[in-house]
């Protein structure tokens, strides 16, 4: 067992018990994804976790992927995050119920940079985090939502989610 798989076991039992999850709560609050013993073994070290389930664990817990990392461990950014480019003209002509919450998070945005042109905003990837959170979906379904809305442009859309970690 490696030093960095204890330590990293110590964050994920950390994070559990801060929500004041035992083992079996966990696995009773997941309706059995995570088995007690799963989640367990990954605490102690004694079993790898992949980047995939640690993922899922970080969106279970409802904290960053990096938070589950021990101190010192860093995430690497991407070289070039992907431009995401919406079309406010075309997000306009979706109805309220939709693209309502986008709308509002859009007016923000270009509030906070005073860029008015109303055509067109450009967002970070974070910001597209952030709007699956609030739609209750992945980046990857929310981009395919955008743009079948016509808000996002096909290929933008496959370069603006590199990975829904």
């Amino acid at each position: 067992m490696s030093d960095y798989a204890k330590a990293l076991g110590a964050r994920l039992r950390a994070i559990r018990t801060q929500q004041g999850l035992s083992l079996h709560g966990v696995e009773e609050k997941s309706h059995g994804r995570w088995k007690a013993v799963v989640v367990g073994s990954y605490e102690r070290g004694d079993r790898a976790v992949t980047v995939q389930r640690l993922s899922e664990l970080a969106e279970f817990y409802g904290v960053p992927v990096g938070e589950l990392l021990p101190e010192g461990s860093t995430v690497a950014p991407l070289e070039q995050s992907p431009r995401i480019v919406l079309d406010l003209e075309r997000l306009s002509q979706v109805p309220k119920e939709q693209g309502g919450p986008l709308a509002r998070y859009a007016a923000t945005i270009q509030s906070q940079r005073g860029d008015y042109n109303g055509r067109v905003l450009s967002i970070r990837y974070e910001d597209l985090r952030s709007l699956a959170v609030i739609y209750d979906t992945s980046p990857s379904k929310l981009t395919e939502q955008l743009v079948s809305w016509g808000v996002l442009s096909p290929e933008a859309g496959q370069e603006a989610t590199p990975s829904d970690v």
